[in-house]
């Protein structure tokens, strides 16, 4: 699944450090404004405790976990939208995405100046916010006029089009975000090709002092209060002492300076897994003496499509699905006990499959 979350927000609000504790791809994190022109990605490992639990009962040679692309874009600023420094290259950038995480800072650090002058989450929000709006108002309005040079030749469906972009823009103008226009889920194919920015899922991650990684503090209110009607996944993440734990080099180091604080995992590993699933994306397994793997899949795919991750001649020559429910397999410890309880399932073309589900293919090419 060529799928990608960017990693957005304007200047050092520790986006990269957030980055680099989820990323083995690491990327200079500086406190100078503006200090990179260029993305950086990693393929992300998802956290999933699920396959060590399995190879409890099933030994293997090596655990395999699901990925999840992550782009770290470049701090945003004002006049992105107009090309300022190299903000066109970075709003293509974001194009390419297919969900966004919007880093915020919520903390003061003296050390640190913010770009504007204080700390203001909410108006961190609005400034990249608009920068988007901004840019999605351009295409709008450019397909707009392709839709008026349609209807003038008869083109019923572009009259209907250009009512539903007269929609978003309307929306746009009103400092309002693609993705909160009141628009049917049918009629936005009309504009589907255009990738808009604002239309986006966002995940909002609260940057926080270890003081506030618990229980957060008065920046992550003024957040929660201006997103309350938009009622998105939100985040509150400490980045330093993430950063902290990621240096350290064993789980149980981990576990234990994570109780210290009051925590039970790391915050970044809910980060990449609200991730995942913002995509669309879920897993299911194949267990074996060689491998435990979790493979990733859209939600909503039928068990041909799932082979077909697997290798394409899996897809092709597709006989039946042989499926266990994850949690029955924890109970019942072999495939044997499944078997004989009934728990295990022969599925054909047309079975969707579950987040979870272990899965043997029958095929023949």
């Amino acid at each position: 699944m060529a799928l990608q979350c960017g990693i957005i927000g304007i200047t050092n609000v520790g986006k990269t450090t957030i980055f680099n504790c989820i990323s083995p791809t690491k990327a200079e994190a500086t406190s100078f404004a503006f200090s990179t022109n260029k993305s950086n990605l990693g393929i992300i490992n998802v956290p999933d405790r699920r396959l060590y639990e399995l190879e409890k009962l099933q030994p293997t040679e090596r655990v395999v976990h699901a990925t999840v692309e992550i782009v770290d874009i470049p701090g945003l600023a004002k006049g992105a939208n107009k090309g300022e420094g190299v903000g066109n290259k970075f709003l293509a950038d974001i194009r390419n995405t297919n969900a966004l995480i919007h880093v915020l800072r919520c903390f003061d650090d003296e050390n640190l100046p913010h770009v504007d002058g204080s700390v203001n989450p909410v108006r961190d929000i609005e400034t990249v916010d608009l920068e988007l709006q901004v840019k999605d108002l351009e295409s709008i309005e450019k397909k707009m006029q392709r839709y008026e040079k349609l209807i003038k030749v008869g083109d019923k469906d572009a009259k209907k089009g250009i009512e539903v972009l007269k929609i978003y823009k309307e929306h746009l103008e009103s400092f309002k975000s693609a993705r909160t226009a009141p628009v049917s889920e049918e009629d936005k194919k009309h504009i589907a090709d255009l990738f808009l920015l604002s239309d986006k899922p966002v995940l909002y991650v609260c940057n926080v002092d270890e003081n506030s990684a618990i229980k957060g503090n008065k920046y992550v209110d003024q957040v929660r209060e201006f997103l309350k009607d938009e009622n998105p996944e939100l985040l509150v993440i400490a980045g330093k002492i993430e950063a902290d734990i990621s240096e350290l080099e064993t789980e149980e180091e981990q576990l234990e300076f994570l109780s210290e604080l009051g925590l039970t995992e790391p915050g970044v590993n809910k980060l990449v897994q609200t991730a995942f699933h913002m995509l669309n994306l879920q897993t299911f397994f194949t267990i074996g003496p060689k491998e435990i793997r979790a493979w990733t899949i859209k939600k909503g795919m039928t068990a041909p499509n799932a082979a077909g991750v697997i290798h394409s001649d899996l897809e092709r020559g597709f006989i039946r699905a042989e499926v266990i429910k994850y949690a029955d397999f924890m109970e019942l410890k072999t495939e044997l006990a499944c078997k004989e309880k009934g728990k295990l399932s022969v599925e054909g073309k047309n079975y969707i499959v579950d987040d979870g589900d272990l899965l043997h293919i029958r095929f023949n090419v």
